[in-house]
């Protein structure tokens, strides 16, 4: 009887450790962002912050058009199953076995498809950069999960970087106007700015805040300058290169003097966001903030065509909201 009692209740133990795990799913496995991410969750070293995170499954796939992340799956899938993750057949059958998702596919044409299963599960989402291909795939997204009253979240790692958080939250003095860079390499698939540029324009509005209201780009082989002008009359530039070592960075202007905009510094703490995401269910970026970040991007693009011409970030917007209901009704 006394065994029986002891063994009672180290199953209840166990059960109670059980339901305290957020199980998380990844979809598509193309990306370095999914193999980082398990690490830290299910690695040995784990850190005692993320006991109650564990990434329990993930469906591979995953671009079919893009080499570059397609070569990838085979190996990752391997890398992830050495870490205790099952690998699934379907995004329907992963829904069924976790609470929360990161959608990781890298190409972002696929995530409209993708998120609008996750949506219809009622599965809290986060999803990788970018959050769409273009504008108007970012702006049915958000549609799709107030429809289904499902929380979202994206933001680009440069996002976190400390020195970013401090300008942003006034810590360094009230910033003035800023210019970051970054690597901008381009996918055809994608809006030039969205596949990697990404980056440097994320980091931009960290710290200048919303508020863009026109964009011009100059635009060579390899190298891109876009200046966007703000509301309140400060202005932010982003440099994109494809030649040369071009690193992560940049420098704010602010009432204190010019500072730099910090370091990259991996994917944690990023991750630590996402993870208090899925537990309070309040995205840490507005709407408003991911998509004028893609308005940015889309009106450097018509700035371009348009040989570097200044355009308003609002019609840029407008056309992309009607594009998105066009996208909405194809997909259902």
């Amino acid at each position: 009887m006394q065994l029986k009692i002891i063994l009672s209740a180290i199953l209840s133990g166990l059960l109670l450790i059980a339901q305290a795990q957020v199980k998380i799913g990844i979809i598509g496995l193309d990306t370095s962002h999914a193999i980082a991410f398990t690490k830290f969750l299910n690695g040995e070293d784990k850190k005692e912050e993320f006991k109650e995170y564990t990434i329990v499954a993930a469906y591979p796939y995953g671009s079919k058009t893009i080499k570059s992340s397609y070569d990838r799956i085979p190996g990752y899938i391997e890398q992830v199953k050495e870490l205790g993750v099952e690998i699934t057949s379907s995004i329907a059958e992963l829904l069924d076995k976790v609470d929360c998702v990161m959608l990781e596919t890298n190409d972002g044409n696929l995530h409209l498809e993708q998120a609008y299963e996750v949506f219809k599960a009622g599965k809290i989402v986060f999803i990788d950069k970018p959050i769409g291909a273009n504008l108007a795939q970012a702006i049915a997204i958000f549609q799709l999960s107030k429809q289904y009253n499902v929380p979202v979240f994206s933001a680009s790692s440069l996002r976190y970087v400390e020195q970013s958080q401090k300008l942003r939250n006034g810590e360094l003095g009230k910033v003035l106007g800023a210019d970051c860079y970054s690597p901008a390499h381009m996918e055809s698939s994608h809006a030039d700015l969205a596949w990697y540029g990404i980056h440097s324009v994320e980091a931009l509005f960290t710290v200048m805040g919303t508020g863009c209201t026109s964009v011009n780009r100059m635009s060579s082989e390899g190298t891109d300058l876009v200046v966007g002008l703000w509301n309140d009359g400060r202005i932010g530039t982003i440099r994109g290169a494809r030649t040369g070592k071009m690193p992560y960075g940049g420098t704010a202007v602010t009432d204190q003097g010019v500072v730099s905009t910090g370091a990259y510094s991996g994917y944690e703490p990023l991750l630590k966001e996402v993870l208090k995401f899925f537990k309070t269910r309040v995205s840490p970026i507005s709407e408003k903030e991911t998509l004028e970040i893609f308005t940015f991007i889309e009106a450097a693009d018509i700035s371009k065509s348009k040989g570097g011409k200044i355009i308003s970030m609002d019609a840029t917007y407008a056309k992309g909201e009607k594009e998105a209901r066009k996208l909405i009704r194809k997909l259902k």
